[in-house]
């Protein structure tokens, strides 16, 4: 049974799109679908449901038309500190629009929008509409410039003052520190206002920053007493009934050196016609069931946050690190992905089943790698019993991967950074994220097990969450021409075949790295969604996340999914109905909370490199040109993974302009160009702890 505010929605859209030509009012649309009097405060919840949700838009007169034929896009706006911003459109496969400095009608990044495209060649527009604000609290530094009194965010999205009357700053002072709470937003004619909430500490130490950038993002260390009371009823017990004993298979978790949280666990068996793989996953949901005041809050945080040393959990500590953790030698609730694969690595078989396992042993990235790469003597002794399974894995992970590779999955193995503490908590060193073969193995098993899920649900038609990456935007290649061209990489077509073409082109040259770093911003962001519209960088034509229940709230609810999926009783049309009008809202909220994630803790490496940095300054090294403006050069240090910014100004040997075709600054006088990838040398002039800035010089 459709719900009938669900039936009145497709009516009213389908009217708009196929009955007529021109916006319409309320009594037109109610007429047209025999809506009496008495059931037009329905109708216009349901018009401003629309509205909302972008697919209509009302004019000025009260005019209701369908957004994309009055030459409107809805989506989320990403702004830029310059002024300027994108809206990224809310529809799979639009481009994104660009927005002028003064046309964002003072949205927010972050901010759902509905914006009027003004051309259609440069993909340009202004915001006409702020349909839902995000951002309730900013970050900042307190000034004082006669008798106004103002705020300066930390965020470089925000490139604006807040004011803030007298009555509203709780004693805050000039050079304070600040958490404020919006309490107006800005306009094209109005400054936005604010009230202060905190003072915090000054920083005068590295976990003052993190501090701070918690504050900045809205995370929440602490779980509310609520939650934690709710955890505290909870109890190991495990019940063999509806469950597969999986105790006797040969387990082991293979995770990071300082990882608490295991989600997954694997076993191997290789038999004539080739491997059975299980993977058996974390089972969160046999602790948490929907709504519970636990789940509640872990769809609120959406994901864990993770810092150097330490991370901001979306579930409470007994459960992550504790009772759903897969640690050795504990009876564990689990997911298993039974997967059975031929020779060549082709799934001939998969079964989906609650289980219960037994880890034997917690290793690490590392201690594989010694074992399976350094074929070190004492490791092997070590884990002799394991050695077989290793082996085994390895083989599967090297088959399934070329498979994975050959179909077109993008390879790209970009290098991370990795933030080493002191014993004071001080970053001591910042270097480049080892990446083995272990590394791959889980990669490999744990891209095998969400393929398996997310194509078993589609199969047989239940409403899910996928993990979607569109295809790159040939507009964004487009504009990557003249980079690429300096390199000698032309190109006539911009699609999806010449990317993976352009990626192969550059494989092995020195300037890979940097250049996967210039294709990959190209490629819009992966996302979930309930409509599947596949993921372009895995190649695959279904995937979905269901590896990491314990950090990640869309793979909690494919748990779900898939439990009531084996029980045909369970998937009632009550239940298909809950999940249609659930998923979606749970999707765009969890693509909201990853990116904010991925915010805060690149604002978090980006803090480490500055203090890192902050003692170094006179010092010389050798670095890498990593892009080129006409503001100047980015510079990747050679001795550290850090990198900063040679500014023109501080190149005083000649006058240098920006040579847009060639993608390189030349000097006018001596005609000295600098390209990406070029070495030079530069020294450490400013190190701004406040804006997390690194200035270099030119030696």
């Amino acid at each position: 049974m459709i719900p009938k505010d669900l039936k009145n929605k497709e009516a009213i859209l389908n009217f708009l799109r196929t009955k007529t030509d021109r916006p319409v009012n309320l009594k037109e649309i109610a007429k047209t679908l025999g809506i009496y009097k008495k059931e037009t405060r329905p109708l216009k919840r349901i018009m401003e449901s629309l509205i909302k949700s972008g697919d209509i838009f009302r004019t000025r007169s009260g005019f209701y038309g369908l957004a994309d034929k009055m030459n409107l896009v809805t989506g989320s706006f990403e702004a830029h500190k310059d002024g300027y911003g994108f809206l990224i459109p809310d529809k799979s496969g639009e481009r994104d629009l660009f927005i002028p400095p003064r046309k964002t009608s003072g949205a927010m990044s972050g901010d759902r929008v509905v914006a009027r495209i003004e051309s259609m060649a440069r993909r340009e527009g202004s915001i006409i509409k702020i349909l839902e604000r995000t951002q309730k609290k900013v970050v900042g530094m307190c000034y004082r410039e006669g008798d106004i009194f103002y705020v300066k965010p930390k965020s470089r999205k925000i490139p604006f003052g807040i004011l803030i009357s007298h009555g509203n700053k709780s004693g805050a002072k000039d050079g304070d520190n600040v958490v404020i709470e919006l309490t107006s937003y800005p306009t094209a004619i109005k400054p936005a206002e604010g009230r202060v909430l905190k003072i915090l500490s000054d920083i005068t130490e590295p976990v003052d920053e993190i501090d701070t950038i918690i504050e900045e993002y809205s995370l929440s260390r602490k779980f509310p007493s609520a939650v934690l009371s709710e955890v505290k009823e909870l109890t190991g017990e495990i019940s063999l009934q509806k469950r597969i004993n999986c105790r006797s298979l040969l387990t082991v978790t293979i995770d990071g050196e300082t990882a608490k949280d295991f989600d997954d666990a694997i076993s191997i068996n290789k038999i004539n016609d080739g491997f059975i793989l299980f993977v058996h996953i974390a089972d969160v949901s046999h602790y948490v069931p929907w709504d519970s005041v636990i789940d509640l809050e872990a769809r609120r945080r959406g994901t864990s946050v993770y810092f150097p040393g330490s991370v901001v959990p979306m579930l409470p500590e007994k459960l992550s690190n504790d009772l759903c953790s897969l640690v050795p030698r504990q009876d564990r609730p689990t997911f298993t992905v039974e997967m059975h694969f031929d020779k060549k690595g082709q799934m001939v078989r998969k079964d989906f089943y609650p289980s219960l396992i037994n880890s034997n042993e917690r290793m690490t990235y590392t201690s594989v790698r010694k074992v399976l790469v350094d074929k070190d003597r004492y490791e092997r002794e070590k884990y002799d019993y394991l050695l077989e399974s290793l082996e085994n894995m390895e083989e599967l992970c090297a088959i399934l991967r070329d498979k994975r590779i050959k179909r077109g999955s993008l390879d790209f193995d970009l290098p991370e950074p990795e933030v080493l503490l002191d014993i004071q908590g001080r970053p001591g060193a910042i270097i480049k994220a080892e990446r083995n073969l272990a590394h791959m193995v889980i990669e490999e098993f744990m891209i095998a097990a969400n393929e398996a899920v997310a194509s078993h649900l589609e199969h047989i038609g239940l409403p899910s969450i996928y993990r979607v990456h569109e295809k790159p935007d040939p507009y964004k290649l487009e504009e990557l021409k003249p980079i690429l061209n300096s390199f000698g990489l032309h190109y006539k077509k911009s699609d999806a075949g010449t990317f993976q073409s352009l990626l192969n082109k550059i494989k092995g040259s020195a300037e890979e790295s940097l250049l996967n770093i210039l294709l990959l911003r190209s490629l819009k962001q992966a996302k979930y969604s309930t409509e599947n519209s596949g993921h372009f960088g895995l190649a695959s034509e279904s995937y979905t996340h269901f590896t990491s229940p314990i950090r990640r709230y869309p793979d909690l609810v494919v748990h779900r999914i898939l439990r009531d999926s084996l029980v045909k009783s369970r998937f009632s049309k009550e239940k298909r109905e809950y999940y249609e009008k659930l998923l979606p809202e749970i999707a765009a909220h969890s693509s909201k909370t990853e990116r904010a994630a991925d915010e805060a803790e690149r604002e978090i490496i980006n803090a480490m490199k500055v203090w890192f940095m902050k003692d170094k300054i006179g010092d010389e090294y050798k670095g890498i040109v990593s892009n080129v403006s006409s503001h100047g050069l980015k510079i990747q240090l050679k001795d550290f993974f850090v990198d900063g910014f040679l500014h023109v100004s501080y190149m005083p040997d000649d006058y240098y302009r920006f040579d847009e075709k060639n993608y390189r600054l030349i000097g006018r006088r001596k005609n000295k160009t600098f390209t990406i990838g070029k070495e030079v040398n530069v020294r450490i002039e400013r190190v701004n702890i406040e804006e997390r800035e690194i200035s270099l010089g030119l030696v």
